[in-house]
């Protein structure tokens, strides 16, 4: 059978049916990739309904379409570094316009209306499901890496009047950094050792020191780079705020959080305290009368 569509509207099934077999591609080769049994099973499901659609679009389109052989090599390394949910979930929010086509073609067409729901219901419950440690351990990540942030953003700012060194501020702001992440870590432990068993615990504990270290050598880097302590603290600032923004992203795509607010608190604490500590330590250097 002929189907005749708009060309605009041609175009957008002609995308879409694209999409549907790059994604069956992508699921495919991510279920053989993860070595959770259980994950894999749901990225297969999730595959062969990609595959189904493809089908059916094809009917529509009375095309053949290749898979984007770029989108899977990126959405695959994307999902292998920061996990699957958060690879699929990303993946999924470009689907906006193809959605529409379905809904709006659903009204004339069944096919269309089943994808619909498939791509707005079933596919979301699969991914609702899938199993993944990283996300089981945010709430930890959360805590390291915020405590990081707002304790050597504040700690920096304030040693950089105090100081006016950027090696000795680097040691310091280490020293003070690595310390404060390993008794982040204990005290993470020590909590969760009282709600869970030992190795969900130690799990805990290690997301949580593993995310203040990391941040601790992102901000404290800029002091090792340059030998102007004014410009250090201008890219300490500006990595604390790129932080903040690639992680709350990462969040906001894989919990469904809120964005914008979620930043928006998170860097007005961090810069506030930084803002506050700077004052502090140009104070306490002019009372002490310090002059390193």
């Amino acid at each position: 059978m002929d189907y005749k569509f708009e060309a605009n509207t041609m175009k957008l099934l002609q995308e879409a049916q694209k999409n549907e077999i790059t994604e069956y591609y992508i699921y495919l080769k991510l279920s053989s990739l993860i070595r959770n049994e259980h994950n894999s099973k749901v990225l297969r499901q999730i595959a062969q309904d990609e595959l189904k659609h493809h089908g059916v679009l094809k009917k529509f389109t009375g095309t053949v379409q290749k898979p984007n052989k770029l989108k899977i090599y990126f959405y695959v390394f994307i999902s292998v570094v920061f996990g699957i949910t958060f690879g699929i979930k990303l993946m999924e929010k470009g689907e906006g316009n193809a959605e529409k086509v379905y809904e709006e073609l659903g009204k004339q067409f069944d096919e269309f209306r089943k994808i619909a729901e498939e791509e707005d219901k079933h596919e979301k419950e699969l991914i609702g499901i899938i199993e993944e440690e990283k996300l089981e351990f945010v709430g930890s990540m959360v805590l390291g890496l915020n405590d990081a942030l707002v304790e050597l953003t504040g700690t920096l700012a304030g040693l950089t009047f105090a100081l006016k060194n950027t090696r000795l501020i680097a040691l310091a702001g280490l020293i003070t950094g690595i310390a404060a992440s390993l008794s982040m870590a204990a005290s993470e432990y020590l909590s969760a050792r009282t709600e869970h068993e030992g190795g969900r615990a130690l799990k805990s504990s290690l997301y949580t020191g593993g995310a203040y270290v990391i941040t601790v050598a992102f901000l404290v880097l800029p002091y090792l780079v340059f030998t102007d302590y004014v410009i250090s603290l201008v890219f300490t600032i500006l990595a604390a705020i790129l932080i903040i923004l690639v992680f709350n992203f990462y969040i906001s795509v894989a919990k469904d959080l809120p964005f914008k607010q979620r930043f928006a608190e998170m860097s007005c604490i961090s810069l506030g305290v930084a803002v506050i500590s700077f004052v502090i330590g140009y104070l306490i250097r002019i009372f002490l009368g310090v002059d390193v």
